[in-house]
C-alpha cells in the first residue's frame, strides 16, 4: 500500500481509525475491502501486543489500543511504516463458509413478492441466491450479523418501507444488493427468503462467529426435514 491508499484519524483517546476509501463510505468495493482485510491481518500479526480490538468495516478499520503501552503518535508512526512496506501487498486466501438455508414460503414470506417483482418463479430466486459466493464486507447491527454482497442484480430488492417488529432468528434476507442472516430474534426491514439453522453468535465459543470480515459465504439449499435436523426452528 501507499500513503495515498489510506487516511488515519483519531477516533477517541484510545483508538484510531484507518479509512481506505470515502470516510463515510459503505459501498461494496472488493479492492477497498481487500485493503481492509490485509491491514487487519498485518496489524493483528505485528502490533497485537498493544491492540485491544480491531473492528473492520466496508472501507475502514477501527483500532482500539492499550494507552498504557502506546500512544496515538507512536501507533500512527508504526501503522504508516507497516502499511507502506512492499511485503504488505499480498492478501491471504479467504476462508469459505458454507451455510445451509431452508428456502420456503413458510420461512421466506417475501419470496413470492420478490419473484413477482423479478418476473420469475420462486425457484429462480432460490437458485440465483445460491449461485453466488458472497464476500463478508462488515459485521454489525447485532453480533453475528454479516453484511454479504453482492446479490445478483435480478433479485435485488429495496428494504421494506415499514420494518417488521419481529424477524425470527436465522432468517435469511435481502436488502438492495446485500444479503444477511439475522443472528437473533429482532426487528428488521430486510426481505425474508429463508432460514438458516446455524448459530451465528455464541459468546462462549472461540471464535464466537462462523464468519469474519473478508471471508466468503456460500449458501446451500436444504429441505424442511434437514433444516429441522440441523436444529432449525419454525
Amino acid at each position: 500500500m501507499t500513503d495515498s491508499c489510506f487516511t488515519i484519524r483519531v477516533a477517541s483517546e484510545s483508538s484510531l481509525i484507518i479509512y481506505f476509501g470515502e470516510e463515510s463510505g459503505t459501498e461494496m468495493n472488493d479492492e477497498v475491502a481487500s485493503r481492509v482485510r490485509l491491514a487487519h491481518d498485518l496489524i493483528a500479526g505485528e502490533l497485537g501486543a498493544v491492540i485491544v480490538d480491531l473492528i473492520p468495516s466496508y472501507a475502514s478499520l477501527l483500532m482500539i489500543f492499550d494507552p498504557f503501552l502506546i500512544d496515538h503518535y507512536e501507533l500512527r508512526h508504526k501503522l504508516r511504516s507497516l502499511l507502506t512496506t512492499p511485503a504488505s501487498d499480498s492478501e491471504q486466501p479467504a476462508a469459505i463458509v458454507e451455510l445451509p438455508v431452508y428456502y420456503a414460503l413458510e420461512t421466506g414470506p417475501d419470496l413470492q413478492r420478490i419473484a413477482t417483482h423479478a418476473k420469475c418463479d420462486v425457484e429462480h430466486i432460490i437458485q440465483r441466491h445460491q449461485a453466488i459466493e458472497y464476500r463478508v464486507y462488515a459485521i454489525g447491527f447485532a453480533p453475528g450479523f454479516g453484511y454479504l454482497g453482492r446479490v445478483d442484480e435480478s433479485i435485488a430488492m429495496p428494504r421494506l418501507a415499514t420494518p417488521r417488529a419481529f424477524v425470527p432468528k436465522g432468517s435469511v434476507a435481502i436488502a438492495d444488493r446485500q444479503t444477511a442472516i439475522y443472528p437473533a430474534d429482532s426487528p428488521g426491514g430486510w426481505n425474508l427468503i429463508g432460514r438458516c439453522p446455524v448459530e451465528l453468535f455464541a459468546a462462549d465459543k472461540t471464535p464466537p462467529m462462523p464468519m469474519k470480515v473478508g471471508d466468503r459465504v456460500r449458501f446451500k439449499s436444504v429441505d424442511r426435514d434437514e433444516y429441522l435436523q440441523l436444529g432449525g426452528r419454525l
